[in-house]
């Protein structure tokens, strides 16, 4: 009685011999990978529609929000020291990004004690984080689910294999080794959507927390600078300046 290891192996030299042109012609082109991937291959390709839309999305969001937050505390410096509020409130406005809302949120509330500006930001802040986070969670649920429905594809795959082994031996290559294709490909898909979506996960999750550093630093600065606690100092020779804790 042969092993199963044995029969496999049989099956596998007999394919070689007798219908690698048949199953290889199968397999050409990406129409006929995704169709030797078996029923598996529509929800991986439904999660790498979905993760692409979501990746694009994230794209352009934190395009749209990429600030030179430097420049921009350097003209609410500016402006708030001139006394214009107003403009303040309108540059704060019409610039896009967590930053300006945060920083319009404390200017907003600049005749309140300190622990009132800070809760007035934090209250801004808390509106404003669903925005940075938002469909990360989703990418991140791609990323890991993809390569078990790869895995859930190679044990369909498999238990087709050994069907057509079990109830026709050898004789039916074809069959047998497509069961073993499916399983193959469906790996490799699972593999392909999740990699790529995982370093995409990662770098938005690196950007956004760079980001939220960034509105507690601008954050912090504003509190100081609406409380009276940053003054501005020029240097001996009148060129540049500093803002300085007194």
């Amino acid at each position: 009685m042969f092993s199963v290891n044995g029969m496999l192996l049989g099956a596998v030299r007999a394919f070689s011999s007798t219908n690698l042109n048949q199953v290889a012609g199968k397999k050409s082109g990406l129409a006929g990978w995704i169709e030797a991937g078996g029923v598996m291959m529509i929800p991986i390709i439904l999660a790498s529609i979905v993760a692409l839309a979501i990746i694009i999305e994230r794209f352009v969001y934190l395009r749209q929000v990429r600030l030179d937050s430097d420049l921009f505390m350097e003209k609410i410096r500016r402006v708030l020291g001139a006394d214009r509020v107003e403009e303040a409130l309108s540059i704060c406005k019409n610039t896009p990004g967590p930053i300006p809302g945060l920083i319009r949120a404390g200017i907003e509330e600049r005749g309140g004690t300190k622990e009132e500006i800070k809760e007035a930001i934090e209250e801004e802040a808390t509106r404003e984080m669903p925005a940075l986070e938002r469909y990360l969670p989703a990418l991140g649920t791609i990323a890991n689910i993809s390569p078990l429905l790869g895995l859930l594809g190679t044990v369909l795959g498999m238990i087709k294999s050994t069907d057509v082994l079990a109830t026709q031996g050898t004789a039916n290559t074809v069959g047998l080794v497509g069961g073993i294709s499916v399983a193959l490909v469906t790996t490799a898909a699972g593999l392909v959507v999740a990699i790529p979506v995982l370093v995409a996960h990662n770098y938005f999750v690196h950007r956004i927390n760079s980001l939220i550093l960034e509105m507690e630093i601008r954050s912090t600065e504003l509190v100081g600078l609406l409380t009276g606690k940053v003054k501005q100092t020029r240097s001996q020779n009148g060129i540049g300046k500093r803002w300085e804790k007194i």
